[in-house]
């Protein structure tokens, strides 16, 4: 089992930033890619970055390339998105989640691919 907690999660003007955390806790001696989620009232959970195992690969949503940044820190088993310019329509629960199956050395953004899902965090971004 693996046990995935975000934060940093909150309310925040329109071209400002927050930086989410994910810390995992269990089964973290096993490689394992990394990736972030999102859902917003109404719709569907949405990609938003991954991380490949090593944290060489990286992949984003092409509404969040150039403002969200994703990282890890396999020694402290702990993944962050930095993001910023933020918008009102980036409103959402995002979600950390993690990938144990054979696509885990991939940056992959198929939700399918993730075993594991954090309970996540409010992002609100005022007009």
């Amino acid at each position: 089992q693996v046990q995935l907690v975000e934060s940093g999660g909150g309310l925040v003007q329109a071209g400002g930033s927050l930086r989410l955390s994910c810390a995992a806790s269990g089964r973290t001696d096993s490689k394992y890619g990394m990736g972030w989620f999102r859902q917003a009232p109404g719709k569907e959970r949405e990609f938003v970055a991954a991380i490949s195992g090593t944290g060489g690969s990286t992949d984003y949503a092409d509404s969040m390339k150039g403002r969200f940044t994703n990282s890890r820190d396999n020694a402290k088993n702990t993944m962050n998105l930095q993001m910023n310019s933020l918008k009102p329509e980036d409103t959402a629960v995002y979600y950390c989640a993690a990938n144990f199956g054979v696509r885990w050395s991939y940056a992959t953004r198929r939700l399918i691919d993730y075993d594991y899902w954090g309970q996540g965090t409010q992002v609100t971004v005022s007009s």
